[in-house]
């Protein structure tokens, strides 16, 4: 894989912003598009710095775009930046303008981590026409008093809101799912896991039980492991076969 660095303006944020980008060695594409999340914590980096992912992608011919979601959820705040805007128009624009990749939602996936994880199904509820695919590794799905406890914090109501703002809105992926439900809205794939020993595995065992109860299509599995990166490497590589599939590609033999 050739690895890049981007920077390019964000119309929405207003501001310089950054990616990195894995593309294929072989063929002339156009290519799927992998877009790969960070956690809180993290950057843009991240998934080159602590996993062995290039290595894993090896002569897959997907272009993968990490790029950086700040601390910004991948959602519209309420109060504040339009990170949901910014991914699904800034980043998949300027991709779409700069890679030989594909333009439509057969060729687009979705993933992350965390933060990202969220992010990722968030971002797929939100736009489901854009994406075949979309995985959560450890993902941050809260719903009630781990939610409330979490809008507490002053940097994290003013992405959510309050109590009254957050459920039923666009940033509660327990109502999109509903809402898709009722709507009868063609998903994307969903493959979500989580450690056993992860903090959050008790909000993905409830995002799980919500999707089963809507009867919604999805692979949910947990594995030993923590909120880690040692996890992350290790169940990067299922979701890259995952979202192979959806993609209809394969590494060439």
């Amino acid at each position: 894989m050739a690895v890049l660095h981007a920077t390019f303006f964000s119309d929405t944020l207003r501001k310089q912003v950054q990616m990195n980008v894995f593309t294929p060695n072989k063929g002339n594409g156009p290519f799927p598009v992998f877009y790969l999340l960070h956690g809180l914590s993290d950057d843009y980096t991240a998934w080159q710095r602590w996993t062995r992912l290039e290595n894993y992608l090896g002569d897959l011919p997907l272009v993968v775009v990490m790029p950086d979601g700040f601390r910004g959820f991948y959602c519209d705040h309420v109060d504040g930046p339009k990170f949901a805007t910014y991914m699904l128009n800034d980043v998949v624009g300027f991709v779409e303008r700069t890679f030989p990749v594909l333009r439509t939602r057969a060729g687009r996936c979705i993933g992350g981590l965390s933060m990202g994880g969220y992010g990722a199904i968030s971002l797929a509820l939100l736009r489901p026409e854009m994406f075949v695919s979309a995985n959560s590794h450890s993902g941050a799905f809260w719903r009630g008093k781990p939610l409330f406890d979490f809008l507490k914090d002053p940097e994290f109501a003013k992405v959510f809101g309050t109590k009254k703002q957050v459920m039923g809105s666009v940033r509660d992926v327990f109502a999109q799912s509903e809402k898709h439900k009722r709507n009868g809205t063609k998903l994307p794939k969903m493959l979500i896991d989580c450690g056993v020993g992860d903090f959050l595995v008790a909000g993905n065992r409830d995002f799980h039980a919500h999707l089963e109860s809507l009867k919604i299509p999805h692979t949910y599995t947990e594995f030993p492991g923590v909120h880690d990166w040692d996890y992350w490497d290790i169940h990067i590589r299922e979701a890259l076969a995952f979202h192979a599939k959806a993609l209809g590609i394969a590494k060439e033999k």
